[in-house]
């Protein structure tokens, strides 16, 4: 059995509450268990709520930054987006949203100067989760993070509705459900 670490925040940190989506302040002093490292983020249990921490805030939880960079190879692609993307968590389940089949569709355009622009449809898991801008937020920061990229828009689609059936087989094996 794995032990969840505990950590006393170093300094006051913003957060956002798991699943309303409601941005607060955890404060100095506030004692929280690490429930998930993901994807450069943070998932903690303080009293009876969940917050998601981003990594710039790791050290508040004495923590390094330790934020994965994109690979600076290669033509963007879908391909290559999809990969960055594998770098980005549900902060209550432990499978990546291209592996939870969330993401829909990825097109990427050419612009001048060998710039490009990548637009992804994606979805969540439920229709009322608020986690959706801060997920969102972080599929677009994570793009714009590939050489070359200028301009990243992720929309937040509901049709077709989210089933557990688009999960994929490396993601199905990660939740156990093989």
């Amino acid at each position: 059995m794995q032990s969840i670490p505990t950590k006393t925040l170093l300094r006051d940190c913003d957060a956002v509450q798991i699943p309303s989506g409601n941005r607060v302040t955890l404060g100095k002093g506030a004692v929280v268990d690490l429930t998930q490292t993901l994807g450069g983020t943070y998932t903690v249990r303080a009293g009876s709520g969940l917050y998601r921490i981003g990594g710039h805030d790791a050290d508040a939880l004495g923590l390094s930054t330790g934020e994965a960079v994109a690979p600076d190879d290669g033509p963007v692609t879908p391909e290559r987006v999809h990969a960055v993307l594998k770098t980005c968590f549900d902060p209550e389940i432990p499978v990546n949203i291209v592996d939870l089949g969330l993401v829909y569709d990825t097109v990427v355009e050419p612009r001048v100067a060998g710039a490009f622009a990548v637009s992804v449809k994606m979805t969540l898991t439920a229709p009322g989760c608020g986690m959706g801008p801060a997920i969102a937020g972080d599929a677009q920061q994570k793009i714009l993070q590939l050489a070359g990229v200028e301009e990243a828009t992720v929309e937040v689609v509901w049709d077709p509705p989210w089933h557990q059936s688009m999960i994929s087989a490396d993601g199905r094996k990660v939740l156990g459900l093989e």
